[in-house]
């Protein structure tokens, strides 16, 4: 028998709008809600979720997370329990948090800002690297499969970009280069299987 987890980013928020080198934000651990744009594509994720039949939804405390799955959770009345889990909260990072990537790239130049963007074992300062983030990702992982197998239930995750990452590359047998290069959409989801 097996068992699925359907997991997904949440939507747009104020602080993605812009590309890299304009007026994006790193958000990181900072509130952001999501943008009009950020709740059309929570709509979406939510259409595409409606006839997949799950028992247990896992957000973290941010407003992000929990918004989109509210969205998704519309169609849902099976779903009796929803967990807050920080293990799979957006990346820590740190004195960047609230600052456009076009200030920090002014600031501090373009290595560095790829450096601390997107190098998978280089934090930023007071802030966590992909590869601490990843450690908490594979917790939270050992945990749900445990409960999956236990409980023999589908389950969905709202989560962040950076979270996604390691986890995307756990169920899909990925390399570190291959990981950090992931841009996880905002309107779509992913399906793993888990034998129960």
């Amino acid at each position: 028998m097996k068992c699925y987890i359907y997991l997904f980013r949440h939507g747009e928020t104020y602080y993605n709008l812009g590309g890299i080198g304009k007026n994006k934000k790193f958000t990181g651990w900072k509130d952001s809600k999501l943008s009009p744009k950020g709740i059309k594509s929570a709509n979406k994720i939510a259409r595409k979720l409606k006839n997949i039949k799950f028992q247990i939804a896992f957000q973290t405390r941010l407003s992000r997370s929990k918004d989109t799955l509210k969205e998704v959770l519309k169609y849902h009345p099976e779903c009796k329990k929803i967990i807050n889990d920080d293990r799979m909260i957006e990346r820590n990072y740190g004195t960047l948090q609230g600052h456009t990537h076009k200030a920090i790239i002014k600031k501090y130049g373009m290595e560095k800002f790829r450096q601390w963007h997107r190098s998978y074992d280089i934090a930023p300062p007071k802030g966590e690297s992909i590869k601490m983030v990843e450690k908490r990702v594979k917790s939270f992982i050992k945990d749900l499969l445990k409960l999956i197998k236990k409980e023999k239930v589908n389950v969905v995750i709202s989560a962040h970009g950076n979270s996604m990452r390691p986890f995307r590359r756990y169920f899909e047998k990925l390399n570190i280069k291959e990981m950090i290069s992931l841009e996880n959409p905002y309107d779509d989801y992913f399906r793993y299987s888990v034998n129960v």
